[in-house]
C-alpha cells in the first residue's frame, strides 16, 4: 500500500502545484492564454464545473456534490480493491496515480467550485479546442495501467 500513497502523493503534488502556479504565479485566470510551444502546448484557461469535455456544464450546485461523492466513492473503492487484491507494482502505482488526480480535482471543486483546466495541445493542423490538467493525466495514466497491469498479482 505504501506505493498507491507515494504515486498518489505525488500525482496529487504536481497537479495541485501547476495548478497553483498557472492560475496565481502567471494569473491564468485573467491572461486567459499563454503560447508556451505554440501550436503544440499552449495554456489556455478552463473552468470544468461538468465531467470530461464540459459534459454537465452550467448544472446546478447539486452536480458538483454529486461529482464530488463519485470521486471520492470510486477513489475509496480502488483503495480497497487493491488492499484485498494487491495487483502488483504497477498496479499499485496505477491505483495511486488515479486516486492522486480524483483527488486534485476534488480538491478544485471545493476551492473554486471547477476544475482547473489548463493545458491545451494541438497539433498537426487540428486545432484542440479543449484543455485538461495533470490530474486527468494521472487519472487516465492510473486507469490505462489499471487495465493493463490490475491483474498481475503481487508475487508472495
Amino acid at each position: 500500500m505504501r506505493l498507491v500513497f507515494w504515486a498518489g502523493f505525488w500525482a496529487f503534488i504536481t497537479d495541485q502545484a501547476s495548478k497553483y502556479a498557472v492560475v496565481h504565479m502567471l494569473n491564468l485566470r485573467e491572461v486567459v492564454a499563454i503560447d508556451v510551444f505554440p501550436p503544440l502546448l499552449r495554456f489556455h484557461m478552463a473552468w470544468n464545473d461538468g465531467i470530461n469535455f464540459g459534459l454537465l456544464s452550467g448544472s446546478p450546485d447539486a452536480a458538483r456534490w454529486f461529482l464530488i461523492a463519485v470521486a471520492v466513492a470510486i477513489s475509496l473503492f480502488i483503495l480497497l480493491w487493491v488492499k484485498r487484491e494487491p495487483p502488483g507494482k504497477w498496479g499499485m502505482i496505477s491505483a495511486g496515480l488515479l486516486i492522486g488526480g480524483a483527488i486534485g480535482n476534488v480538491v478544485d471543486r471545493l476551492i473554486y467550485g471547477a476544475v482547473a483546466d489548463f493545458l491545451n495541445m494541438s497539433c498537426c493542423g487540428i486545432d484542440n479546442p479543449f484543455a485538461f490538467n495533470l490530474a486527468d493525466v494521472w487519472i487516465f495514466a492510473g486507469a490505462i495501467g489499471l487495465v493493463i497491469f490490475g491483474g498481475a498479482k503481487r508475487e508472495a
